[in-house]
């Protein structure tokens, strides 16, 4: 078997990490809704970078401020709570317009605003006859513009009351995409009762559903609300990754030059390390790569090979120079992406640290991921 360098794979896969990530479209939303209805809780529930904890942000117009953290490609442009009165509601109506329109004007996608948050505290158990009129004159102002009105209820620390006052706001009929209650994070009650979290994978479920494709990776990348939809999103990246390796392995290969597939690979590891946001290090991928590469370049388990895992892929025989067939190309890619996400999605739910996929802890799972995504590849075929 050729050698693999898996230090310079592990580089390889840091530069093409921080390429990509430097490379996505910001995303860009506004958020508006009268004071104290939550917005910053809510924002930094639902969004890697703790943003709205940096600071005041850039002011952008006098009502208007703009939340960015360096290297996030997110920007929030957050509008001053509004109290009733229609010369300060109308500032702000104005400047949400205008800032649409000036980042249409700049044609450029990174400049351009993508959505807006309209949020409405239901604890308040109460929507103002002025604020239903401002959602209808934006909605007007923003036929031509287009850009998608989520409307947000926050603080819903009941459902039954949540449930209520959207139903009230959907008989207004208004022109915005979804009304969706959320608890940003879990509410204690009383020592006995704790209220838990719930809506942040609905808002981020319809974001998807409402922003342009470009923007789909970068929403992943740095949401922090929805395990599903990053899941969902990688799971389609190794779909890609395996079909280009069913085409590599058209014509029957032998097992020892599965290294072929390496780049493929390497991408769609790439591209579910991007989406689940992580910072991962070259120690952690060096890891990762010797625990299913390994420095034969076989891309399974390095030395166990011929004796564990040949057995597990129909077709692959029993030697090491057998050959290898498009479908199995396929499974052996697909198990590897599947298993990845496996584990970062352990990582996701506080099971594991990032860090802990660097040591032999994180390569003791990562191999046991492998092999399972094996085993129920080959019980599929």
């Amino acid at each position: 078997m050729a050698s693999v360098d898996t230090d310079k794979l592990a580089q390889d896969a840091i530069n093409a990490i921080a390429d990509k990530i430097k490379n996505l479209k910001t995303l860009n939303i506004i958020v508006a809704g009268k004071t104290g209805v939550g917005k910053s809780t809510l924002i930094n529930s639902v969004f890697q970078g703790d943003l709205a904890e940096t600071g005041m942000g850039k002011p952008v117009t006098d009502h208007m401020r703009k939340i960015t953290k360096k290297g996030v490609p997110l920007a929030i442009y957050d509008t001053r709570g509004f109290e009733l009165g229609k010369e300060v509601q109308a500032e702000v109506k104005h400047e949400v317009v205008d800032t649409i329109q000036k980042g249409l004007a700049t044609k450029d996608i990174n400049k351009t605003i993508h959505c807006i948050w309209y949020c409405i505290n239901t604890a308040s158990n109460r929507v103002e006859p002025e604020e239903i009129q401002w959602l209808r004159e934006l909605s007007r102002e923003n036929q031509i513009t287009q850009v998608p009105i989520i409307i947000v209820l926050t603080q819903s620390f009941s459902k039954k009351n949540a449930n209520a006052l959207r139903k009230m706001l959907l008989d207004e009929n208004l022109d915005v995409v979804q009304i969706i209650p959320v608890l940003a994070q879990d509410y204690e009650i009383d020592e006995d009762y704790v209220a838990k979290s719930y809506g942040l994978d609905v808002l981020i479920k319809v974001m998807g559903e409402a922003l342009p494709e470009e923007l789909m990776d970068t929403l992943q990348h740095v949401q922090i609300a929805s395990l599903d939809e990053k899941k969902r999103c990688a799971q389609a990246a190794v779909a890609t990754a395996a079909a280009a390796s069913v085409g590599e392995g058209a014509a029957p290969i032998p097992f020892s030059d599965c290294a072929l597939l390496i780049p493929t690979q390497l991408t769609m590891i790439v591209a579910i390390t991007v989406i689940f946001g992580f910072d991962v290090n070259k120690s952690i991928l060096t890891t990762l790569i010797s625990s299913t590469i390994g420095t034969g370049g076989a891309t399974v388990l390095g030395k166990t090979v011929v004796s564990n895992i040949l057995k597990f892929i129909p077709g692959a025989g029993t030697g090491i120079g057998a050959a290898i067939s498009a479908s199995t190309a396929g499974l052996i890619t697909t198990a590897l992406g599947e298993a990845y996400i496996k584990v970062l999605e352990l990582v996701f739910k506080g099971e594991m640290n990032i860090n802990d996929l660097g040591t032999t802890k994180g390569k003791e799972q990562m191999s046991k991921a492998f092999k399972e995504q094996l085993k129920l590849g080959n019980s599929r075929e």
